[in-house]
């Protein structure tokens, strides 16, 4: 059974890398303005099970890219004044014997993304506060605590369940280590154990069933299980990042589930930051991959721009919508169509059922916080409201703030003080004073 980026990435790269040599440099087009307020909402708890569903087509064309007319693409006048090189890539389709081939003209792209082997951290000691040098690109890596968050006089501030507790900090599509080492340092330098962990794109854009994604997420839930049998009262936080790091979430839950159900009672809470759409969307998985290849070019990365009407009212605001341009346009409309018939094929769109069924109906007792924004251009804020209602209704404990303007997976970068105040708010009263009382 494949793991999570398995159901992504499969026949993607073909068409993504063909409609990535016709993205311009053209300006945005023009800016559209709507109503919005500029305040954080948090939505009281209420709480569902409902685990989303999804039809499989009995079978998929192999032979649909070849209907995409690489000709008429390059009639476009935007697309014969870039140079973008185009990997040398065999993909194969799964449960057939069809492979779709791009003949690169140059094998610069390919290279882009290097391998990045597992480097497995060897267990900490209680307080040795020196980590060996490591690889940028290692696929996950063992954070210890400033040795300045500690209170040795032995006060009440939790820094006994701190020191026994390890924040999981999942990356986005794209992620790298240095991208999540602004929150890992936010963790540590309040007492906290952090492992940041990421799939380099090199691995997301080969993945086999069985191969090394797969392997990865068995070896992190080892690691993960083996320090948890150390000794009683260590626990575990999840902070998970876009639906890629969500839904890495649902494959280590549903590996602790097989292994030991009671290592999930050791998950004393889980933040989610910018997901999820627990939904099979084309259109998501589309916008994901988008942002992930374009990076900052990305219309997603832009968020809402806030103007002050000052023909009105004190405190009124008007958010500017940033549209797409025409490349990034083109790119998510092929991107659109490779996951429309990727995700209803019948293995992959098993195996993310199966996931987003443990993630819908098998959650873990622990409280859950979710960070998100009205801006979003990857997940929609309807759709992460819509869960947080199911899972209020199936009786679990959920905080959530709505950041309004700021783009996927940036909101930290963008209000740092309200990121902070919701989750040292979070931990006090969710994890650390759910430590207390069960010491």
């Amino acid at each position: 059974m494949g793991s999570l980026s398995g159901f992504l990435q499969r026949p993607v790269l073909a068409a993504s890398a063909l409609a990535i040599a016709s993205v311009s440099a053209d300006c945005y087009d023009k800016l559209r303005p709507c109503k919005s307020s500029d305040t954080c909402s948090s939505l009281e708890q209420s709480n569902p099970s409902c685990a989303p569903t999804s039809s499989s087509s009995e079978q998929m064309n192999s032979l649909w890219v070849s209907r995409i007319s690489v000709s008429k693409l390059a009639q476009l006048s935007f697309v014969t004044g870039i140079r973008v090189p185009i990997p040398n890539v065999h993909i194969p389709i799964p449960n057939t014997n069809t492979n779709y081939s791009l003949i690169s003209s140059s094998p610069v792209l390919s290279n882009l993304y290097l391998s990045a082997d597992l480097v497995k951290s060897a267990k900490p000691a209680l307080y040795p506060y020196s980590v060996p040098s490591l690889p940028s690109d290692v696929l996950y890596r063992w954070h210890l605590p400033d040795p300045n968050s500690i209170n040795v006089s032995g006060g009440s501030d939790g820094s006994s369940a701190k020191s026994r507790t390890v924040v999981v900090l999942l990356g986005w599509l794209g992620a790298k280590q240095k991208h999540l080492k602004r929150y890992a340092d936010w963790y540590t330098s309040r007492g906290f154990h952090v492992i940041t962990f990421t799939f380099p794109m090199s691995e997301v854009l080969s993945y086999q069933v069985g191969g090394k994604v797969e392997q990865d997420v068995e070896s992190l839930v080892n690691h993960l299980a083996d320090w948890l049998e150390e000794e009683d009262g260590k626990n575990l936080v999840f902070h998970t990042f876009s639906n890629t790091g969500w839904l890495t979430y649902g494959v280590i839950l549903e590996k602790f589930l097989k292994k030991d159900v009671a290592l999930t009672g050791r998950i004393k809470g889980c933040v989610v930051d910018s997901a999820p759409v627990a939904t099979v969307d084309p259109q998501v998985f589309a916008s994901g991959f988008s942002a992930a290849f374009l990076k900052k070019n990305s219309v997603a990365t832009k968020g809402s721009v806030i103007e002050v009407d000052a023909e009105k009212r004190v405190g009124t605001r008007t958010t500017i919508e940033v549209k797409p341009g025409l490349g990034e346009a083109a790119l998510l409309l092929v991107l659109e169509k490779v996951f429309g018939a990727v995700l209803k094929h019948p293995s992959v769109n098993r195996r993310l059922s199966d996931v987003l069924s443990v993630l819908t109906s098998e959650q873990p007792s622990c409280p859950q916080l979710y960070i998100y924004s009205s801006a979003d251009r990857v997940i929609p804020a309807g759709s992460v409201e819509s869960f947080i209602e199911q899972q209020r209704k199936s009786g679990h404990e959920v905080r959530a703030c709505n950041f309004i303007s700021t783009p996927h997976v940036d909101h930290f970068r963008n209000d740092p003080k309200l990121y902070s105040s919701h989750l040292t708010r979070f931990l006090d009263d969710c994890v650390l004073t759910g430590s207390k009382r069960s010491s």
